[in-house]
């Protein structure tokens, strides 16, 4: 068996007011002499500012570099910046995109991060791959994971409750992520890590449970959420691969997002796509939409903004995006009106 890096986080902070840790951590982590912010315009004022200035009080220097997209042209800025500093450390401050550039540009000039989200919509938090636009392919590429994670409810819990939905469906997701994993294992001698899929199981599992907590907005069901994505990023870290979350539900959300962008969230649509892969899987699909209902997250086509011709034309074109990666999708060879059968069997149209 070829041999993969693990690379887990040292430190992870979750908790109101956690925010207020980051010199402590820098320092624990032997980061005291420089550091650079990336944030975007929004998150540099929610929270990028705090992390700067708290930093500065600790007499480091620290700089910022703003981003709101994530492109390739986006990472190549921000490793220019890199180049021409030299920080010890980068802390990325934000939702996804900001993650994202943060985490490429970084491992590409091979310094360590440190993530500071400030919306738990997916797992990228704490995953060591980053989704960068203008590289040719629609899915997640391999960057590095976090070297630590602070995460504050408090700040997390005041981004649109839209964010955290769309992070728990991502969770969600990963019922089927596995099951595809276990399959390719099964039929094509693909290697599977026992102990990543259990914690990507377990993570979906949990938020399942915490379904009522989570509908609640509460700061506990938002502490259960960040934990679950969390898991879900050091499972991607200990297999080496997205394999333990992403599967056939995935290439789905890619699919759709390919037909329709900026219609709707990456978790959104991977729940969706959840729905239906589970019901290929032929396990319990309804528990999976019974969920997603009960945290209002969309379960079908006019829930995702999309018609049924983009859904349908969404699973046609899944299998094609990731040829490499073995799914139910592959086993089954699906056709049009199978998809129509399946999508109408579950609801999503």
């Amino acid at each position: 068996m070829k041999h993969h890096r693990m690379q887990l986080p040292r430190e992870v902070i979750i908790g109101d007011g956690a925010i207020e840790q980051v010199p402590a951590i820098s320092q624990k982590l032997g980061f005291t002499e420089s550091a650079l912010v990336i944030a975007g315009s929004k998150t540099y004022d929610i929270a990028g500012k705090t992390v700067r200035g708290l930093l500065e009080d600790s007499e480091m220097r620290a700089d910022t570099f703003l981003v709101d997209t994530a492109t390739i042209k986006d990472v190549e800025a921000v490793e220019r910046k890199i180049e021409a500093l030299k920080p010890q450390i980068v802390f990325a401050v934000g939702g996804g995109t900001k993650i994202d550039v943060a985490k490429c540009s970084s491992a590409r000039q091979r310094i360590p991060f440190i993530s500071v989200p400030t919306t738990a919509s997916h797992d990228g938090i704490a995953s060591p791959l980053s989704s960068i636009k203008g590289l040719g392919t629609p899915y997640s590429i391999m960057a590095q994971a976090p070297l630590a994670i602070i995460a504050d409810t408090n700040i997390i819990m005041q981004a649109p409750w839209r964010l955290a939905i769309s992070g728990c469906a991502d969770v969600i997701a990963k019922l089927t992520a596995v099951k595809d994993w276990r399959l390719a294992y099964e039929e094509k001698d693909e290697y599977y890590g026992a102990y990543a899929a259990s914690l990507a199981q377990m993570s979906a599992r949990l938020i399942i449970q915490s379904a009522e907590l989570i509908r609640e907005r509460s700061e506990e069901g938002i502490r259960v959420l960040i934990e679950a994505l969390i898991s879900c990023g050091v499972s991607m870290s200990i297999a080496g691969s997205s394999r333990p979350c992403s599967g056939s539900e995935h290439m789905f959300s890619h699919g759709l997002e390919t037909i329709m962008p900026n219609y709707s969230m990456h978790g959104e649509r991977c729940g969706v796509g959840a729905i239906i892969m589970a019901y290929l899987h032929k396990t319990n699909w309804n528990r999976v939409k019974a969920t997603l209902e009960k945290i209002e997250a969309p379960t079908n086509a006019d829930e995702l903004g999309a018609s049924r011709e983009q859904i349908l034309k969404a699973l046609e074109l899944a299998p094609s995006l990731r040829p490499e990666r073995y799914t139910i999708l592959n086993k089954l060879n699906l056709n049009r009106q199978d998809y129509e059968r399946v999508a109408e069997a579950t609801g999503v149209v």
